[in-house]
C-alpha cells in the first residue's frame, strides 16, 4: 500500500516487518514497482525496506524546479532518520545517481551502495549535425524557439520526447551531470551489479569506477543481462544487498 514520506513530498511503500534498513530508488521514467522483485520475492521473506517513487514519477508530484541529482538526494535524505542506520541504498539507473549523492550528503547514515545500470558519466551522445547547427543559429536569433523545440522532439532521446514540463528540464540537467568526484567522496562500500549487455549504461563505465574506488568497490557482471536488471536479475541484486547487510553485526537476515 502506498504511503507518504518526507511530509508528503515523497510517495512509496514499506515492506517487511521490522525497522527498514534498505532504501530502494528506481530509474528514470520508472516507479518503485521495479524494485519489489528484489525486496519481496514470493519465495523468500521480504527485506525490511522502503521503496520510493521519486518526484515526477509514479504517484509522486514533480519537483518545483529543474532539480539535479543533489536536490533529489536532499529530499530523499529526510527519510533516512526514520530508518535503521546505517542504511543500504539500492539504486537503479537515475535512482543510483541519487543514491551516490545521498551517500556523500549523509555518510553517517548510508552504510553501503548497491548500484546497477547507473549512467556514471555525463552524456557522451553527440547530437546530430543538423541539430548542432540549428542550436548555434538559435543562439544568434536566426532559428525560432518553436523550431528548436520541434528539432528536439525529432532528434532527442526517447526519454526526452516523453518528458514534459519541468521533467524535461530535469532530464537535460541530470544527463549532463558527472559522478566521478561524488563517487570518490563516498566513504561506504560500493557494489556494482551490472548487465554485460547494458546499452544505456555500458559496463565499461562500471569497470572504470571499480578501478577508481579500489578496495571499496566490488563489480559483479551479469552475462546476457541488459539495463533492466531489477526485472531480469532480481536475485543477483538481492544477493548483493544481503551481503552488504551482513556487514552489520547482530542483525537477523531474511
Amino acid at each position: 500500500m502506498l504511503r507518504s514520506f518526507a511530509g508528503g513530498r515523497l510517495v512509496g511503500v514499506q515492506v517487511g516487518t521490522a525497522e527498514p534498513r534498505v532504501l530502494a530508488l528506481h530509474g528514470w521514467g520508472r516507479t518503485h514497482q521495479d524494485l519489489l522483485g528484489v525486496l519481496e520475492p514470493g519465495q523468500d521473506r521480504p527485506l525490511d525496506a522502503i521503496a520510493l517513487d521519486l518526484p515526477g514519477f509514479g504517484a509522486a508530484a514533480p519537483p518545483p524546479a529543474a532539480w539535479g541529482s543533489r536536490q533529489y538526494a536532499e529530499l530523499v535524505a529526510e527519510v533516512l532518520p526514520t530508518m535503521a542506520a546505517p542504511v543500504v541504498v539500492l539504486g537503479h539507473s537515475f535512482g543510483g545517481r541519487v543514491g551516490i549523492e545521498l551517500a556523500v550528503l549523509r555518510p553517517e547514515l548510508v552504510g553501503g551502495l548497491v548500484l546497477t545500470g547507473v549512467p556514471l558519466s555525463g552524456s557522451t551522445r553527440r547530437p546530430a549535425w543538423r541539430f548542432r547547427v540549428a542550436r548555434r543559429l538559435a543562439a544568434l536569433g536566426v532559428v525560432s524557439a518553436e523550431r528548436m523545440d520541434a528539432l528536439r522532439q525529432r532528434f532527442g532521446s526517447a526519454d526526452y520526447r516523453t518528458a514534459t514540463g519541468v521533467m524535461r528540464e530535469v532530464l537535460v540537467r541530470v544527463v549532463n551531470e558527472r559522478y566521478e568526484e561524488a563517487l570518490a567522496a563516498t566513504r561506504c562500500p560500493v557494489d556494482l551489479v551490472w548487465g554485460e549487455d547494458d546499452q544505456i549504461a555500458p559496463v565499461e563505465a562500471a569497470r572504470s569506477v571499480a578501478q577508481l574506488l579500489g578496495a571499496r568497490a566490488r563489480l559483479i557482471e551479469l552475462p546476457g543481462a541488459g539495463h533492466m536488471t531489477p526485472l531480469s536479475e532480481p536475485g543477483s541484486l538481492r544477493a548483493a544487498v544481503l551481503e552488504r547487510l551482513a556487514d552489520r553485526p547482530g542483525r537477523e537476515l531474511p
